[in-house]
């Protein structure tokens, strides 16, 4: 997509609307992440946003720093009672550091694909092992790319009602493995685009990255309930800790 960066999805008009459609599987994903935080509870979220995870997990004990690459998304974490005294830093996920380790980090919600370089992907997984302690773990989730991908290209209806019609239009290059997409609303008051990039990676070429980063695959589930991850799953729950 010409000219995209991931800021350009994540301004302040999403950060106004990004909570107003949650996933329904806060908790537990809370509960999850939770059983890694390891005795002191502490964590830290790659792409913390609106503090759709980080908060949850907060109520479970655990003290959660976050990096974000969006203001406008750390503006909508400050605005919650329990977001205000998060330490966040406002940065890529992929370079940026606390100073400190922890026995979690966690980057969820397909964030992943948000870097648009193999080469980015795989400083992120560098990252988040230059931020474990000796026995922590990287936590993915991500939707397999085979659960996206139709062709190279094509449309999905995501909603329809009395007054407007909202359309996921896709593009995909198998060479770079880059999706662009738009999601386009059309209604009384107009059309309205709302355009994101992401590099898909195989579960696989994760694996790969994190092995470049002196990490390996300790767990890996097709859902936050523990579920197997089969060809079917909609989701990879995949866990990381020092080979």
């Amino acid at each position: 997509m010409d000219d995209y960066h991931p800021l350009k999805s994540y301004g302040p008009d999403l950060a106004e609307q990004y909570d107003k459609h949650q996933r329904g599987d806060e908790e537990a994903t809370a509960a999850f992440l939770a059983e890694y935080a390891g005795a002191d509870g502490s964590a830290l979220e790659f792409a913390i946003g609106t503090g759709r995870i980080a908060l949850p997990l907060g109520r479970h004990g655990v003290r959660v720093d976050g990096i974000e690459l969006s203001p406008d998304m750390v503006s909508g974490l400050r605005e919650k009672p329990e977001g205000a005294d998060l330490e966040v830093i406002v940065g890529d996920m992929a370079t940026e550091t606390t100073g400190r380790t922890y026995p979690l980090v966690y980057l969820v919600y397909n964030t992943v694909y948000n870097i648009l370089g193999q080469d980015g992907q795989v400083e992120c997984f560098r990252n988040a092992a230059r931020h474990l302690d000796e026995g922590g773990v990287f936590v993915v989730e991500a939707a397999p790319p085979w659960q996206w991908i139709k062709g190279d290209q094509f449309v999905n209806v995501e909603r329809i009602t009395p007054g407007s019609v909202t359309l996921d239009v896709n593009q995909y290059d198998q060479v770079t493995q880059l999706l662009d997409e738009n999601h386009v609303r059309i209604g009384a008051e107009g059309i309205r685009l709302a355009p994101i990039s992401c590099r898909l990676i195989w579960p696989s070429e994760m694996d790969l990255m994190a092995r470049l980063a002196g990490l390996r695959l300790v767990d890996r589930w097709g859902g936050w309930n523990g579920e197997p991850f089969t060809e079917r799953s909609p989701m990879h729950v995949s866990v990381y800790g020092r080979a």
